[in-house]
């Protein structure tokens, strides 16, 4: 196998995202589309110019015509299309959030290991030079030793009725749609989940936590803050702060391309700009899937961290349920 055959399971927005990065990756192509009727599938295949379109999600993965697949159902049903799809010799990229328990998440590194396909979590910006400079500047020193990070991703969702980001049924609200970026960021500079995490949020009519703030302690002596919310206009930072300087990210998860900056605060003298080369947002996590799959490289983002994340998530969602400090285990 030189090339990895790509199919999509679902027709939903974000592939818009991810359909130009497999096709401008050197080793994927585009090859085939699902959704739950055989009508909207041909439709977007047409669209999209797929070649084959599928009227059902299993009918597509029984057909051997794909070798992996991006799941971006719904959050409630990633676990379910993940062990499906690894039971019939599928790899998988499944979009974020993961899974909604550590128990769904234990059962798909599971399924995976058994059928020794390739499985993923699709958090696009960890894999973007951005993210791997400020990597790179924390766990070498250069900031001396981190104290403290805080990040925000606010969004307005303008037209409520329907989206499923406000349903509570399907895993809908603001931390498991867009706060799980900043605390994503959060561990991944920490180099580990936290031991303890407060959180606090502001549930609307419908059921689910439209805003979310979190803190979280770090074994190391930092901690750090996160805040969401589907009320408020778009707005996202990160600070990175250390004994010997900050870093300031205005755009660490999307729209990199755009008004974006990473400027370096140094305990003494100017601030300075920092350089990061540009990438397409969407193709790296393509081309790690490639080079796990052929070349047998593990994954960027490994399965443990991904387990750690949604640990850290379940954990905060108790805490703003209970009003207590929770420990994460």
């Amino acid at each position: 196998m030189t090339t990895i055959r790509w199919g999509l399971l679902s027709t939903a927005n974000i592939n818009r995202r991810l359909i130009p990065a497999i096709r401008a990756s050197r080793r994927g192509e585009l090859v085939a589309v699902a959704s739950r009727t055989q009508e909207n599938a041909e439709a977007y295949a047409n669209e999209w110019e797929i070649p084959s379109a599928f009227g059902s999600y299993k009918e597509m993965l029984d057909s051997g015509a794909v070798d992996a697949v991006y799941i971006s159902l719904p959050n409630h049903l990633h676990p379910e299309w993940t062990i499906k799809a690894l039971n019939t010799g599928v790899h998988v990229l499944c979009e974020k959030p993961f899974a909604l328990t550590v128990e769904e998440v234990d059962q798909m590194i599971s399924t995976a290991k058994t059928n020794d396909r390739v499985l993923a979590e699709a958090f696009m910006y960890r894999h973007h030079p951005q993210t791997k400079i400020a990597g790179e500047w924390v766990h070498s020193g250069r900031l001396g030793e981190l104290t403290f990070i805080q990040g925000v991703f606010n969004f307005p969702i303008k037209s409520p009725e329907g989206n499923i980001r406000l349903d509570p049924n399907v895993g809908g609200g603001s931390l498991w749609d867009v706060g799980v970026y900043p605390l994503s960021l959060a561990q991944y500079l920490a180099g580990a989940p936290p031991y303890w995490v407060s959180g606090c949020q502001w549930v609307g009519d419908t059921g689910v936590d439209e805003t979310f703030i979190g803190q979280m302690g770090y074994s190391s002596g930092c901690l750090a803050q996160i805040s969401s919310s589907l009320r408020t206009p778009f707005y996202t930072h990160m600070v990175i702060v250390g004994t010997l300087g900050r870093l300031e990210l205005t755009r660490p998860f999307v729209s990199l391309d755009n008004n974006r900056r990473m400027t370096f605060h140094p305990e003494d003298g100017e601030p300075t700009e920092i350089h990061v080369p540009e990438k397409e947002l969407y193709l790296s996590e393509v081309e790690d899937m490639h080079a796990a799959i052929l070349d047998g490289a593990s994954p960027y983002i490994s399965l443990g961290e991904t387990r750690n994340h949604i640990r850290t998530v379940t954990a905060l969602y108790e805490s703003a349920k209970t009003g207590k400090i929770i420990q994460v285990r």
